[in-house]
């Protein structure tokens, strides 16, 4: 089977995500909680980010996979059109409107490079391959921020179980994931060393 454009594997993969009930949502959304507890107990610092509309994990007005973190640091991002992603410390309840839709802290923000701190960072994406190519958005703001993680930094793509593909297209640019997070099939090792 040829692989899909980015454009086109968007346009799939977003209309699926729209078609889901309000019931399969909860329901993802719920075991998605009680894995991102298993995968980020211990960690420390954990770099995440705040779902919205058809993700995996959105709720309307509050962060379900972030309020049930306990014992961690949570950082999110601060995404700006022309600027490098900025990092913020998510308090459960203090979010304000953001542009692209997205929600995030207020001021103050830390630095680009303090995502470093992060043993496990969870990513949105619309869909990885089983070499731990993700698709994103388009903008590229995380493909500009992985770069500063940490080597060692568990990169975790929050995908739904069918999103989880045999091949997307890769760019010179992508940085690879090595899991992905779902929530049926629970934390799947991706790339190289996958089993």
């Amino acid at each position: 089977m040829a692989i899909l454009t980015k454009p086109a594997l968007r346009a799939r993969i977003l209309a699926a995500r729209r078609a889901l009930t309000e019931a399969e949502r909860a329901a993802e959304t719920r075991s998605l909680q009680t894995q991102t507890i298993e995968l980020t107990a211990g960690a420390g610092t954990v770099g995440a980010y705040i779902p919205v509309g058809s993700e995996p994990g959105a709720a309307r007005g509050a962060a379900p996979l972030l309020d049930v973190l306990t014992g961690v640091r949570i950082l999110v991002p601060i995404a700006r059109t022309g600027l490098p992603m900025h990092w913020a410390e998510y308090r459960a309840g203090e979010l304000v409107a953001a542009p692209f839709g997205l929600r995030e802290p207020p001021p103050p923000w830390l630095a680009p490079e303090s995502i470093a701190e992060a043993t496990v960072l969870l990513v949105p994406a619309l869909a990885v391959d089983h070499d731990g190519n993700r698709l994103g958005r388009g903008a590229g703001f995380y493909d500009r921020a992985l770069p500063l993680a940490a080597a060692d930094a568990r990169l975790v793509a929050v995908v739904r179980d069918d999103e989880v593909l045999d091949a997307i297209p890769a760019e010179p640019h992508d940085v690879p994931m090595t899991h992905a997070l779902t929530p049926g099939r629970g934390l799947i090792r991706l790339g190289k060393d996958r089993e």
